[in-house]
């Protein structure tokens, strides 16, 4: 695309979301979702070196700040629209809070999504009244088909990102904030396909231009960020953060971040599961990946965000309990209050007995023990013991490490990947 026809473009998009958009969203949508509080994080804002200030969009109907646009969306459609219904690809909070409102609303919802969706998720959007159709076996099949039956049935299409009232809706989330908190200095934003920081930029510079809007995504999915600043980067992976696991940026909202965003931030892995957990540790609330997402990028950032005021939205609460454990888990791992410990010993009467003795004497509890005799290098003599233990913190941890090897035995610990 030339540079003209770039800025044409561009244009076009900025023409198409405004701050009058928005606030045009805001009254529609005013009463059907929830008013989310705004909240100082006074432990987090001491952690992190600066004001944290917490927007709970977890705390909508279903979870996630997508209602917000998906309402607005279908507010927006002609009575005959309306009464065909509409449909959209997704397998995620999209489909929850479009199905949601669209029942709420008597608009017929369909939801394709990919055969291999989880049920739970299939499951969640059927309760709340969407039609589900499985089609395809990843989500570009799904999307495909979905258009082929929009073509088909004369529904509406309502993206989960990439359209203008939906952006709309989404960028309610910063009026709130800057009505709660003016003098926010900083927004630090989860991005997938770019339609919640679409929205809030458009909103937060038309009432203050200079506040900085900073984007995040994580490092296994760096789309959007590929697509702002030119360069060819690999997209894939297990990723805590799934909401924002986009291959694809929008078109739309792209042009809009390339315009009023200042920057994007790519978070790992660990840092996900760390502000995963301190905010169910620190704010006793549940929040999925990308709900942490800009709360990651922030620690992981200190001297960039020092002293500033920091609005966060955490936009999602919808992660599958099994894997929380598993992130609360690990992350008592990395700061050694959970560790497993692989002692060498003799095959003879009384070993283990003497190694429990330290682990007694350091009052550093044993969960679980596995012996492997078999499928070792050892002699046929010898035994590798694994001990699953929990300590006070990762000096107690140590300090019994160290009389362990000591008195001669050979203790490596097992380290998280």
């Amino acid at each position: 695309m030339s540079d003209e026809a770039n800025k044409q473009t561009t244009a076009q998009a900025l023409e198409a979301l405004t701050l009058d958009h928005i606030r045009a969203a805001a009254q529609r949508i005013e009463g059907a979702v929830v008013r989310t509080p705004m909240m100082h994080s006074q432990t987090l804002s001491n952690i992190a070196g600066c004001e944290i200030w917490l927007k709970f969009e977890n705390l909508q109907f279903t979870a996630a700040y997508k209602e917000r646009g998906a309402l607005n969306a279908l507010l927006d459609l002609t009575q005959e629209q309306r009464s065909r219904g509409v449909i959209a690809a997704s397998a995620g909070n999209h489909s929850q809070g479009l199905s949601y409102h669209g029942t709420r609303l008597n608009v017929p919802v369909t939801i394709v999504m990919p055969r291999t969706t989880p049920t739970v998720k299939i499951m969640q959007t059927e309760s709340v009244g969407g039609q589900v159709v499985l089609e395809g076996e990843t989500f570009d099949e799904a999307y495909a088909h979905a258009r082929k039956l929009e073509a088909e049935m004369g529904l509406t299409f309502v993206h989960p990102f990439d359209q203008p009232n939906v952006a709309a809706g989404q960028g309610t989330v910063a009026l709130e904030m800057l009505e709660d908190q003016p003098d926010i200095d900083c927004l630090v934003t989860p991005i997938g396909g770019g339609g919640l920081i679409s929205g809030m930029a458009t909103a937060a510079r038309g009432i203050n231009p200079e506040i900085e809007i900073i984007g995040v995504q994580a490092a296994l999915f760096p789309s959007m960020f590929a697509r702002v600043k030119g360069q060819d980067l690999a997209c894939g992976g297990d990723t805590l953060a799934e909401g924002i696991a986009v291959k694809s940026p929008g078109e739309f909202t792209s042009k809009i971040i390339a315009e009023l965003v200042d920057d994007i931030l790519l978070v790992e892995e660990p840092e996900l599961e760390n502000a995963v957990s301190l905010l169910l540790q620190i704010e006793k609330t549940v929040v999925e990946g990308a709900g942490a997402a800009g709360l990651a990028a922030v620690l992981a950032n200190p001297d960039r965000f020092a002293g500033k005021k920091i609005g966060l939205v955490l936009c999602g609460g919808n992660i599958d309990t099994r894997l929380l454990a598993n992130v609360l888990l690990r992350d008592l791992a990395r700061q050694g209050r959970l560790a497993r410990l692989r002692v060498t010993l003799q095959d003879r009467p009384g070993a283990l007995f003497k190694v429990m003795r330290e682990f007694d004497a350091h009052n550093v509890n044993i969960i679980e023990i596995y012996h492997q005799r078999i499928f070792t290098h050892l002699p046929a003599k010898g035994l590798i013991t694994d001990i699953e233990c929990e300590a006070r913190d990762r000096a107690q941890l140590d300090a019994l490490v160290e009389t362990l090897r000591m008195k001669g035995y050979a203790v490596s610990p097992v380290e998280l990947n």
